[in-house]
């Protein structure tokens, strides 16, 4: 990892690397818009794990036009104390800093009493009609930038991002989807990019001498949006006005899990359109995506891009550059299920599946055990790896007991190479962590009731996983029948009828269908994978419609014969053919050791799906939980 390792000079701005963590919204800053205790500390461990800038923001720079709706102010000189007691936490850990500048979220804004505003009057992705702003406004904003550089650069700020991105309102002023203006702030690209370029010459006029990166979104993917093409020329529209970075992107907000990749994208997803307006326009990049470790040093050795941002692998591991110092010592792997970016979207503070401390630095330590014992933990699915962890980590002696041949549980199951592969390096680091603490793994070692291991034990972690639920159909017994979390492993026909449309289902059925399967997806409920919007969630639905997967809800099956899969939908008896059958009909919680009086004895903690089923990150705070506990 030499280049990415490597200084780099940026204006006149020194970077121990070349690993950015970029702009994030957060929420640990609470309603008022001044930088609180918990964003301080949540970025200064990333700035002590070793990356080279960290930008902070979004800041918004006036409120007169936009409501602060949960974003870091930087419109009153008030902000200016709390922004400069982060910039010097950050810069003591040897970071530079940068600041994201935004004029606002324009139509994806939700304000609580008047329709948002945009370049046009145009709808929100909710179907609400926004406001055009006037002339006066437009030029408000540019004021507005202007004075609100002046604090940062006030503040201390090393350099100032101006916020581009995919969906945000100076990228509503630049796209014809939403700019339909006829007056100077409008019409053909000139005048489309009139506000950007205004805003970063009013950056430069409040903080002369900072470098001015802009974030950009290149391709939005959607139709009648902007091209690579085209932001190439906006790009030099930018590099022409001395703008010394661009931070690539692409997507939407109608299509977040393009701007953030999750497991259903390919890794590095936006280092194409990086390269390609690096080479031609010759303005530094700093390139996002979800771009691996690998990709990223085979990317900076080419010259394709200058600079990596690694946010939600920071998230996962603060201290993923210190580690790649000292010599490529493993890091806790980002698995890309985005639980940090929909925490945000509904209105909380950030969190992070694999890693409960982020976003909670200033409320949680691991600290050694008042008194260390012997701790049996049964399950090596990844609650119980994370509490045996957190436990040997705490100074316990540590015992795991597996009943299958490696530890993992779910995550091994779920996962292959290609397709949620993160869960597999999630595994893999687990693994390695414990052989560090000197956790002593047993594998093929089930544990039942009554047994000595429980009962010598001082403390005892119960993590033994769900198993799954068998609904009353005739047939599941047969042999073209496998469970979902078999199909890894499993010779499948062609034909495959899925039963079960949660997000184990759905998940499988579009994997299925990307390895050549026609696959029918079949659901009792009325959503597929439901539980409220998620980027995730938004990738699966687009993925199967995109691969054309019939989806059939409100379907409930009864039987499955030689003839297919039987079942009745809303419009009558269905028969599906069907080569083989996945089942995916949920799973309940697997409690076989937890009768008799178990769960009253004091020593005894339950954790994961045992105790409720949920999600990948339930089950590690769960036991992260447990661990400290203990």
């Amino acid at each position: 990892m030499d280049h990415l390792l490597s200084p780099y000079r940026l204006g006149g701005l020194e970077l121990r690397n070349r690993i950015a963590f970029p702009p994030m919204t957060t929420r640990l800053s609470g309603p008022d818009g001044h930088v609180a205790a918990r964003e301080i500390a949540f970025l200064t461990a990333r700035a002590r794990g070793g990356a080279g800038l960290i930008v902070t923001g979004p800041f918004l720079a006036g409120t007169a036009i936009e409501e602060p709706a949960g974003l870091l102010r930087a419109d009153d000189d008030a902000f200016v104390p709390g922004i400069a007691r982060l910039v010097d936490a950050l810069r003591r850990e040897g970071a530079a800093v940068g600041a994201q500048l935004t004029p606002g979220l324009g139509r994806l804004a939700r304000p609580s009493g008047e329709a948002p505003v945009s370049a046009s009057a145009v709808d929100t992705p909710d179907g609400r009609r926004c406001r055009e702003l006037s002339g006066a406004e437009v030029e408000q904003l540019v004021t507005d930038a202007e004075r609100a550089a002046a604090r940062l650069a006030e503040a201390g700020v090393d350099l100032i991002d101006v916020d581009a991105r995919g969906g945000g309102l100076l990228d509503q002023f630049l796209s014809e989807l939403w700019n339909r203006r006829a007056d100077a702030w409008g019409g053909d690209l000139a005048g489309r990019a009139r506000l950007l370029l205004a805003t970063v010459a009013a950056v430069r006029r409040g903080a002369p001498g900072l470098p001015v990166s802009v974030r950009l979104s290149l391709a939005q993917h959607l139709p009648g949006g902007r091209e690579l093409a085209e932001s190439v020329r906006v790009a030099a529209m930018l590099a022409r006005a001395g703008v010394d970075l661009v931070a690539a992107q692409e997507g939407a907000a109608e299509l977040p899990y393009l701007v953030v990749p999750d497991h259903h994208q390919p890794p590095g997803a936006h280092l194409a359109a990086a390269a390609r307006l690096r080479r031609d326009v010759g303005v530094p990049v700093l390139v996002t995506g979800a771009t691996t470790l690998g990709q990223a040093e085979t990317a900076l050795a080419a010259g394709d891009v200058d600079l990596v941002g690694l946010g939600r692998a920071l998230v996962a591991d603060p201290d993923l550059p210190r580690r790649l110092a000292d010599g490529g010592r493993r890091s806790r792997p980002c698995v890309r299920s985005n639980t940090c970016l929909d925490a945000v979207r509904a209105g909380r503070s950030l969190s992070c599946a694999v890693n409960p401390m982020a976003g909670f630095e200033t409320a949680l330590a691991v600290r050694p055990a008042p008194r260390a014992q012997h701790v049996v933990v049964v399950g090596g699915g990844p609650a119980g790896l994370e509490a045996a962890r957190v436990a040997a980590r705490r100074g316990h002696a540590v015992d795991l007991y597996e009943a299958g041949s490696q530890v993992g549980g779910v995550l091994v199951r779920a996962a292959r190479p290609g397709f949620k592969s993160e869960l597999l390096d999630l595994v893999a680091w687990y693994r390695a962590e414990l052989a560090e603490l000197g956790v002593t793994v047993h594998l093929d070692r089930p544990v039942r009731m009554g047994s000595s291991v429980l009962a010598e034990a001082g403390l005892v972690v119960l993590a033994t996983g769900a198993r799954p639920v068998r609904p009353d159909i005739s047939g599941l017994g047969r042999s073209e029948v496998v469970d979902v979390l078999d199909v890894r492993r499993a010779d499948l026909g062609r034909r495959v009828v899925m039963i079960g449309g949660g997000t184990s289902g759905a998940d499988a059925a579009l994997d299925l269908a990307d390895r050549g399967h026609r696959v029918t997806l079949v659901e009792a409920g009325d959503e597929i994978a439901p539980g409220g919007p998620s980027v995730s969630r938004a990738a699966l639905l687009a993925g199967l419609a995109e691969r054309g997967v019939p989806v059939l809800t409100g379907t409930l099956v009864h039987s499955i014969d030689d003839d297919g899969v039987h079942a009745v939908g809303p419009d009558g008896p269905v028969r599906l053919p069907a080569d083989s059958v996945v089942l995916a009909a949920g799973v309940l919680p697997s409690r076989e050791l937890a009768a008799g009086g178990v769960l009253e004895d004091p020593r005894v903690h339950l954790v994961g799906d045992c105790a409720s089923p949920g999600t990948l990150g339930d089950a590690i705070h769960a036991g992260f939980a447990a661990g400290l506990a203990l």
